[in-house]
């Protein structure tokens, strides 16, 4: 019933497909390109390209016809190159492959989002179903955490610890990735505390449960084996749509130069080399760089806001025909 009440939905099927083909894109993608045209990530391309062509002389022919001299000079570039069959988007600043890099820059975003998701609903979870079930003092100290966390200005902290993290030159670049989810997951875990915490609160009192108490079972069995899995629908809906906004902090904070490191392709790196504070060449000129890695966040963010809605409106026993 919950598949058929999902796919009934256009909006649903529309952001499987557009997800389907972000995660076909970015994982399957470098596997081909790697296979046909042996591009990686980080490889620099230095290309051929006409810088002068000046007229020398006029000369005479053995056959009385009057031809023209030209002298050529070729020079090796290896940025901001148009696109061609050889790059199909062209090479950015650095020289690198654009189409190359939005492939493994969805890697890094969809990796990440996954991975923060999952800690914020283990950590939400664990708190929430301890708050839901014993109440009291254990649930009052619990949800005023959640409130401070809760009135918290995300993106502001996320920008002051992540350009903290930055500048502390004893974390290896490399290495800042694991902060950056970290923090992510820091400010991210509420929600699903508090919707764990309110579905315990009503399923705590059903029959079953009061069966449960004359069984014996500790707590932490209560909670974790007859509680916890009567949230997962909700929890399913409110991981999914949460994604979209892990990659659109994930991207702001590469866009601002404080998330996945250079040369590491990220979609909001990508987009910040048309910085206007960096110049307004890249922005009106070439529009190829940086407009590719806004849509496919467009594509990404809106097709899981559409299964969320879609995985919403299934779970709900409510719902009309």
């Amino acid at each position: 019933m919950v598949a058929k009440r999902f796919f009934r939905s256009k909006l649903s099927i529309i952001g499987l497909c557009m997800i389907i083909f972000v995660f076909l894109f970015s994982f399957v993608g470098p596997l081909l390109v790697d296979l046909f045209w042996g591009y990686g990530e980080v490889e620099v391309f230095k290309i051929e390209r006409l810088s002068d062509l000046v007229t020398t002389a006029d000369f005479v022919g053995p056959d009385g016809h009057y031809y023209t001299y030209y002298d050529k000079s070729v020079s090796i570039v290896t940025t901001k190159a148009p696109p061609s069959k050889d790059h199909w988007l062209g090479t950015d600043t650095y020289g690198f492959d654009i189409f190359t890099r939005l492939m493994y820059g969805g890697r890094i975003s969809l990796i990440i989002s996954f991975i923060v998701i999952l800690m914020e609903t283990f950590i939400g979870v664990i708190l929430g179903g301890l708050a839901g079930y014993f109440g009291k003092w254990v649930d009052q100290l619990i949800m005023r955490i959640v409130d401070i966390f809760a009135c918290l200005p995300g993106l502001p902290i996320l920008l002051v610890l992540s350009a903290t993290i930055s500048s502390i030159e004893a974390i290896p670049a490399e290495h800042r990735i694991y902060y950056l989810m970290a923090i992510l997951t820091l400010m991210g875990w509420t929600g699903a505390a508090r919707i764990v915490r309110g579905q315990i609160l009503m399923l705590r009192e059903q029959e079953y449960m009061m069966a449960a108490e004359t069984t014996g079972l500790r707590p932490i069995q209560k909670i974790f084996k007859h509680l916890i899995p009567n949230t997962i629908p909700q929890l399913i809906v409110t991981a999914t749509l949460g994604l979209g906004g892990v990659i659109l902090y994930e991207s702001t904070l590469s866009y601002l130069g404080l998330g996945v490191p250079f040369p590491r392709a990220a979609w909001g790196s990508m987009i910040a080399m048309a910085d206007p504070s960096k110049g307004q060449e890249v922005l009106a000129n070439y529009p190829n760089m940086w407009v590719p890695a806004g849509i496919l966040i467009i594509i990404a963010v809106l097709g899981f806001s559409f299964i969320g809605d879609g995985l919403r409106d299934a779970f709900d026993p409510r719902m009309k025909r």
